[in-house]
C-alpha cells in the first residue's frame, strides 16, 4: 500500500463487525472503489492502476444505532474505520491510508422532518445533495442555498465533516451558518445530540466542533438545517474590469455595503477568457435570488458599485449556470499526461490581492507549469475565497513530485501572506502537512488533546489533519 502499514484484521473481528452491522462487503471490487475519492492525485494513481490504499471491509449501516455499534466494535478491536458519504471531496480525506473498514453513510439517506414555521429541516447524513434539494423544493417549497459544485455526488454529512461552501454562499452562508444541530456517533459508541435551538448561550458550541471535524471526531447521524423559502425572484449581470484588484475592490464595497447578492465570481483574465472568451477583461458574475424587493435593493447596489466597469453581455450568467458543475476536463486532461487542481485559501480584503500575486508567480516559476490562474469565489464583508487553478506537463515519472511541489509553493506562499490553509475543501490527507503552519504548535496540541478526548484509542479516520496516529505515519507525500 501507498501510505503505511495496514491494521491487522482478524476473523474475529468481522464476526464482530457483521454482527454490528447488517450490510457488510469485503470483496476486492468494491473495496478498491470504496478506498478512493475525488482527489486529483488519486485520480492520477487510477490512471495508472495503482491502489494505493485499500479497506478491508466496507460498513454500510442503516440506521445511527449501527453506526455507533460499528465504532464501538472497531474501537474494541483498535481497527481504523474511516467514513466515507459520496466521497467527492478533493484532499484524500476519505481515503483509509490504515486500511481497517470504510464506513458508508450513504444506507442513511433521506428527508425525516420539515418544520415550514421555523423554517428547519432535519435530514440524514447519506442523503445525496442533488436528490435533497429537489425534494425540498418539489415537495416543500424550500431551499438550504447550498449548492456546491459537487451536488449531485456529494452527501449531507460530507458537507458538514468538510465544512464545505455551495456557489451561491455569499446570500445563504456555508454549511456552518446553516446548521442547527447534529446527532453524532462517537468512538465509544456513545449518540450525542448537539444545538437544535437558534442560538444558545450554552458554554462552547459543540456543534461547531464536529463540522469540519473529517470524521475525526466523531461520525455525524442526522443535522438539522436552515432553510428558506424557494426564491420567486432572480436577476443576473456580468462586467468586465481592468484589474483583477478592481474588480475586487468592487466586490468588498457591495458586500461592505451590506448587500450579499447569492453569487459574487470574480474570474482573472486568464480564467475569464478561457471560460467566457472575454480576452483582457478580469469577469465579474452576479447572480441574486429571493424576495423580489430585496433582489432590487442588491441589484442597485451592485450596478453603483460596477458603474465603472465595462458591462458584459447578461448571457454570460445563464452559460455559468449551465456548465457550472462539469468537471470532465479534470479526467480528459488527466488521461492526457496533465497534472491538474485546485486550492481554495480565504483571507481578508487587504491582503487578497498580494495573495493572488504571490501565489500565482509560485505556480508559474515551476518547471513544466502550463498554466496558473485565480477567480474569487465566495465573498463576506471581511474578506473573501480565493480559488487557485493550476495545470502542468512533467514527465510520465515526475507527476507526484510535481504535484507535491505545486502545492507546497502556492499553499506556503498563501499561508506567508496571510491566508488561510482552507475556505471550504478540507484538509483531509493533501494539506495534512501544512496544520502546523496553519494552526501554530500550541493549536495542535489543543487539536491533537481534543482527539484523544473523544476518540481515545484513535481509530477514528487515523493519518489525517496532521495528527499523530497509534498505526504509525503517514508515507506521504
Amino acid at each position: 500500500m501507498r501510505f503505511g502499514r495496514q491494521a491487522e484484521i482478524t476473523p474475529a473481528f468481522l464476526n464482530a463487525l457483521g454482527r454490528a452491522c447488517t450490510t457488510v462487503v469485503t470483496d476486492e471490487e468494491s473495496l478498491v472503489d470504496a478506498s478512493r475519492d475525488w482527489w486529483p492525485l488519486g485520480i492520477q494513481w487510477q490512471y495508472d492502476d495503482v491502489v494505493a490504499a485499500r479497506a478491508a471491509a466496507v460498513a454500510a449501516p442503516s440506521s445511527s444505532q449501527e453506526v455507533a455499534d460499528v465504532l464501538r466494535v472497531c474501537s474494541a478491536y483498535r481497527v481504523p474505520v474511516t467514513t466515507a458519504g459520496g466521497r467527492s471531496g478533493v484532499n484524500g480525506g476519505s481515503v483509509p491510508v490504515f486500511g481497517g473498514v470504510v464506513l458508508d453513510t450513504t444506507g442513511l439517506a433521506g428527508i425525516v422532518d420539515v418544520d415550514t414555521v421555523s423554517l428547519t429541516v432535519d435530514v440524514l447524513p447519506g442523503t445525496n445533495g442533488g436528490a435533497f434539494e429537489r425534494e425540498l423544493r418539489d415537495r416543500h417549497g424550500l431551499t438550504c442555498g447550498h449548492w456546491p459544485q459537487s451536488i449531485d455526488i456529494s452527501t449531507v454529512g460530507g458537507w458538514l465533516a468538510c465544512r464545505g461552501a455551495g456557489q451561491l454562499s455569499t446570500r445563504y452562508g456555508k454549511i456552518e451558518d446553516i446548521v442547527v444541530g447534529l446527532e453524532v456517533a462517537l468512538a465509544d459508541g456513545t449518540l450525542l445530540r448537539t444545538g437544535g435551538a437558534p442560538r444558545a448561550a450554552v458554554g462552547p458550541d459543540l456543534t461547531q466542533l464536529f463540522v469540519g471535524s473529517e470524521g475525526m471526531l466523531g461520525v455525524i447521524t442526522g443535522a438539522r438545517l436552515r432553510a428558506h423559502p424557494a426564491p420567486p425572484t432572480e436577476w443576473h449581470a456580468a462586467w468586465g474590469f481592468a484589474s483583477f484588484d478592481a474588480g475586487l475592490q468592487a466586490c468588498r464595497r457591495i458586500l461592505q455595503r451590506g448587500a450579499t447578492p447569492a453569487v459574487l465570481r470574480l474570474y482573472d483574465a486568464v480564467e475569464g477568457d478561457r471560460n467566457f472568451q472575454t480576452g483582457t477583461h478580469h469577469v465579474l458574475l452576479v447572480l441574486d435570488e429571493g424576495d423580489e424587493h430585496v433582489v432590487q435593493a442588491t441589484s442597485a447596489v451592485v450596478n453603483e458599485e460596477c458603474a465603472k466597469a465595462t458591462r458584459l453581455d447578461d448571457v454570460l450568467v445563464p452559460r455559468w449556470m449551465e456548465h457550472r458543475n462539469d468537471v470532465s476536463a479534470l479526467h480528459h486532461l488527466t488521461e492526457q499526461g496533465f497534472v491538474v487542481d485546485t486550492m481554495e485559501v480565504a483571507a481578508p480584503w487587504a491582503a487578497l490581492s498580494t495573495i493572488y500575486a504571490r501565489c500565482l508567480t509560485a505556480l508559474r516559476e515551476i518547471d513544466g507549469m502550463v498554466a496558473a490562474s485565480a477567480h474569487q469565489s465566495h465573498a463576506y464583508t471581511d474578506g473573501a475565497c480565493l480559488y487557485f487553478t493550476f495545470a502542468g506537463l512533467p514527465e510520465r515519472g515526475d507527476r507526484e513530485s510535481f504535484y507535491v511541489g505545486a502545492w507546497d509553493a502556492a499553499q506556503r506562499a498563501a499561508l506567508d501572506a496571510g491566508a488561510s490553509l482552507s475556505h471550504h475543501h478540507g484538509v483531509g490527507l493533501n494539506r495534512a502537512r501544512f496544520m502546523r503552519d496553519a494552526l501554530g504548535a500550541r493549536g495542535m496540541v489543543l487539536l491533537q488533546s481534543l482527539k484523544d478526548a473523544l476518540d481515545p484509542v484513535g481509530v477514528l479516520n487515523p493519518g489525517k489533519l496532521g495528527l499523530s496516529s497509534p498505526f504509525g505515519e503517514v508515507r506521504w507525500p
